[in-house]
């Protein structure tokens, strides 16, 4: 019977036992959490360029990993596959989503901003008044913020939905129809509104002070707010950091937005000066003006079922 040298043997048994054991890496991969956030051009990108959310989490052993994307319902639907956990819309694409059962909680809002979406008129239009839209073209996102806005709006003048001659549009496609004058009024939220007004020399004919809130919200997935609540506060923490930076700050901070959207900085200016920067935890308050916004889209035939927007509140949400 051949003998094995000492050495060999320890060898054999150092391999053996690393064979047996997962690496220190494979186990702090399976112990370590992840934060995947979706973000837009906006506050989650300058959030990123700081690089303090990372910070943060590293002591929970959470890491970080960010995608950016085109619209909230892109980021929406990969929530819905399980692509992010994190991310930022408009109060109206949460609500297709819901509908179309995606798993959707929310998580945390922004303060209102009314004067961030507008009705436009070009500069020598002849209407003067919201009543003037009557049967006139009217270009929008179809089932966005700017949406429900224009139905409130009419309704606070006089007007049924069905006088609104309303033309779907994205936004880039809607200030070429208005550009052209193919359509007589567009209804949007900045920066595009802020660009029209600057570069196209637009008139708002009405914002929706008074009519409307026009928040923004920070969502995650039930599952994912059920697993990690401590994550998504310090996350929350982080962006209201940012935008009570923004609030003291507004011309650095329209500088960093100037850079983000490639806009010319007096567009950036405007944007930030009439918005209103603070981001909170969700409330059952907050979710009641999202129920109206779900039951005028369900009433409109917008989305196929009626639902309760506290089912996509986060347990605990007071």
């Amino acid at each position: 019977m051949t003998s094995i040298s000492i050495p060999r043997r320890r060898l054999l048994q150092g391999t053996a036992a690393a064979l047996a054991l997962p690496s220190f890496a494979a186990l702090a991969q399976a112990q370590g959490r992840q934060l995947r956030i979706g973000h837009q051009k906006g506050a989650l990108s300058i959030l990123k360029g700081r690089g303090t959310l990372e910070k943060r989490l590293a002591p929970l052993g959470v890491s970080v990993k960010w995608t950016e994307f085109t619209a909230g319902p892109v980021q929406l639907e990969a929530l819905n596959v399980g692509s992010i956990d994190f991310g930022d819309v408009g109060e109206a694409p949460p609500i297709f989503a819901q509908a179309a059962g995606a798993p959707l909680a929310y998580v945390a809002t922004t303060l209102p901003r009314p004067q961030s979406e507008a009705v436009l008129v070009p500069k020598g239009s002849a209407i003067r008044t919201v009543a003037d839209l009557k049967g006139k073209k009217i270009a929008l996102n179809k089932g966005s913020n700017v949406h429900y806005f224009i139905v409130k709006l009419a309704e606070k003048h006089g007007l049924a939905y069905s006088d609104l001659n309303l033309v779907y549009l994205p936004p880039a496609d809607a200030r070429a129809a208005f550009e052209k004058g193919s359509v007589d009024a567009w209804v949007i939220w900045d920066p595009f509104l802020a660009a029209a007004e600057k570069l196209l020399e637009a008139r708002i004919l009405a914002d929706a002070t008074g009519v409307v809130g026009n928040r923004g919200y920070y969502f995650s997935s039930l599952g994912y707010v059920a697993k990690n609540a401590d994550v998504l506060a310090i996350a929350i923490e982080e962006i209201n950091k940012v935008d009570v930076w923004g609030t003291a700050h507004k011309n650095e901070l329209a500088a960093e937005f100037a850079a983000l959207w490639g806009l010319p900085q007096p567009v950036a200016e405007l944007t930030v000066a009439r918005a209103a920067y603070g981001t909170s935890p969700i409330s059952k308050a907050v979710l009641a003006e999202q129920q109206k916004i779900a039951d005028t889209f369900f009433e409109l035939k917008l989305i196929p079922r009626k639902i309760s927007v506290l089912e996509a509140a986060a347990a605990g949400t007071a």
